[in-house]
């Protein structure tokens, strides 16, 4: 609670003090000198995004706002918050550059629009979620935009983005996006000419090489360990790179050392349909959005490593294995980590089987998908292994994971014709007394899978209301595009890829086999699946266990005993 009021406090000066004449009068002097470099954001842009708000329809956050052909989406209600974050962060800016000259003219319309309205200042509109990616996005389309624009609307438009990335740059922060509003509000000085840009620059470069090696730790990847948060922060960069060398500027060595960090990541977290692992909050996403990140990446070509960012990766001839193998992040890298301890991602012939829940905060999808039902891991009892806060600290620092797991044991192991890991963690000790251990067995020649999941004593531990036993589950969440059908036995469980005659079966010695319904979210959007729940009893004094294999079913008629769930 302490954190809370005094971050709240902090926000409230600082909302006090943007709205005083002092600081309005710092926002706009120096005044920009035009603009100077274009840069270029290498994120692919959709044209039908463009075309559709030509045609008087905003399609954002899975909602709609119909406004009309040259209608105004700024002097009416949002459908939704999540809506209005997406609209004023002008990420559809570059859809409607995509559509052509129309939309450059549309584009430069709506964004003076916006300005006669919240271009002074506005609680919501100047807040640090939306106010980031606009600076980026604007600064990426205001060349392309004062091409059609008169001098008055071309010193306005550089006048708006100086303001607000100064403003960015002031705004009281955590680490947790220090990096992400640095190189925002860098992209922006390179964009703007004159002293105005040049000083921007050189401020925002100062506070990036100090928030990167906190962003991007040695071991690659982003500090909030979410696969999407790191690719997300290589375009930011790549950008920054290329305006740079316009303006005849050589990157700083942390900024180019970032760059091959988040790009190794990438590299290592793109799977065989070209999507990424998706954990911790982050997105599969499209394998075009990740293709355009990579087609930079000059060693994309390079043998990707079994390790990285805490996960660790396991391969045969068709099944490819990632596993989280590492902590949740703590503090204020945590508002999107999941408390889900050793889950899996299963791909079989380069399509998703098994998945995590995929939860999404863009999606702003319930908080108890962050729980570890919700993932292909092992839980007991009711108990989590860490949960969003709630309340007012929640509203004030996010939704940050906390009770959560703490140490994790990983040992991997390499042999002819197998790799194995072992991995362990502490979550359920405090209560229950029991640690959870996951072998997971890769038979390389016979390309199968093969787990066991494990609850061993690790001391007297709680025993709650004096019981003796614990319930446990070991959940597999598939893709929506598998079916699943169990044998007549319940004990094993065939995986059907949408499209594929053949399938894989999931066999196991659990006490109680079930299917039921599940979610996955993607891109923001729910979709209905199924999931795969093996289910017994752990005894608090000697524990419990449950295997399982993964292996292709025969093609044609499978075992024959085959019943849809």
């Amino acid at each position: 609670m302490v954190p809370a009021l005094a971050l709240a406090l902090r926000v409230g000066l600082a909302q006090a003090w943007a709205t005083s004449p002092p600081r309005r009068w710092a926002l706009v002097h120096p005044a920009p000198e035009g603009l100077a470099a274009t840069p270029a954001d290498l994120r692919p842009a959709d044209p039908e995004t463009g075309r559709r708000i030509l045609a008087g329809a905003f399609l954002l956050a899975g909602e709609t706002l119909a406004v009309g052909p040259r209608g105004d989406p700024w002097d009416r209600p949002s459908p939704s918050r999540r809506f209005a974050v997406a609209l004023h962060r002008f990420g559809w800016m570059g859809g409607l550059l995509a559509a052509g000259p129309e939309g450059a003219v549309e584009g430069l319309r709506l964004t003076l629009e916006w300005r006669r309205l919240f271009g002074r200042w506005n609680a919501f509109a100047w807040s640090a979620e939306v106010l980031e990616r606009r600076v980026f996005n604007l600064a990426c389309a205001a060349r392309a935009l004062c091409v059609r624009a008169s001098e008055a609307e071309t010193a306005q438009i550089a006048l708006d983005l100086a303001r607000q990335a100064r403003f960015l740059l002031s705004m009281p922060e955590g680490p947790a996006r220090a990096a992400e509003r640095a190189v925002a509000a860098a992209v922006a000085g390179a964009a703007l000419g004159g002293a105005a840009g040049e000083r921007l620059l050189t401020r925002a470069l100062r506070r990036l090489e100090a928030c990167l090696p906190v962003s991007v730790p040695a071991d690659g990847g982003h500090a909030s360990r979410s696969p999407q948060a790191a690719l997300e922060l290589l375009f930011d960069l790549m950008t920054l790179d290329e305006a740079l060398v316009q303006r005849g500027m050589a990157a700083p060595d942390e900024v180019l050392r970032a760059i091959d960090r988040l790009a190794a990541a990438v590299r290592f977290f793109t799977l065989a349909d070209g999507r990424l692992a998706a954990f911790h909050g982050g997105d599969e996403l499209e394998a075009g959005y990740v293709a355009a990140a990579r087609a930079q990446d000059e060693l994309g070509a390079r043998t990707v490593p079994a390790a990285r960012n805490g996960y660790q990766r396991l391969e045969a001839r068709s099944l490819q294995i990632v596993a989280d193998a590492a902590a949740a992040p703590a503090g204020p890298w945590s508002v999107t980590a999941c408390g889900q301890p050793l889950a899996i991602e299963v791909l079989a012939g380069a399509r998703r089987l098994i998945v995590g829940a995929g939860w999404s905060p863009d999606a702003q999808g319930p908080q108890a998908m962050r729980l570890v039902d919700a993932a292909s891991t092992a839980s007991l009892g009711d108990a989590p292994c860490g949960e969003p806060l709630r309340g007012f600290p929640a509203q004030v620092l996010g939704p940050r994971l906390v009770d959560g797991y703490g140490a994790v044991e990983t040992r991997r192991h390499e042999a002819p014709g197998a790799l194995w890991l072992e991995l362990a963690h502490d979550g359920w000790a405090k209560r229950f007394g029991l640690r959870h251990e996951r072998r997971l067995y890769i038979d390389i020649e016979a390309d199968e899978l093969r787990g066991e999941d494990r609850f061993t004593p690790v001391g007297p531990g709680g025993r709650p209301g004096g019981r003796r036993f614990a319930p446990f589950m070991v959940r597999f969440h598939l893709h929506p595009e598998v079916s699943a059908l169990i044998s007549r036995d319940k004990k094993s469980v065939l995986l059907k890829p949408e499209g594929q005659e053949s399938g894989w079966w999931l066999r196991n010695d659990a006490i109680e086999v079930a299917i039921e319904p599940s979610l996955h979210y993607h891109q923001g959007q729910p979709r209905r699946s199924q999931q795969i729940v093996l289910r017994g009893q752990a005894r608090l004094d000697a524990g419990a266990r449950v295997r399982w294999k993964l292996s292709a079913a025969a093609r044609g008629r499978v075992d024959g005993e085959a019943d849809e769930a």
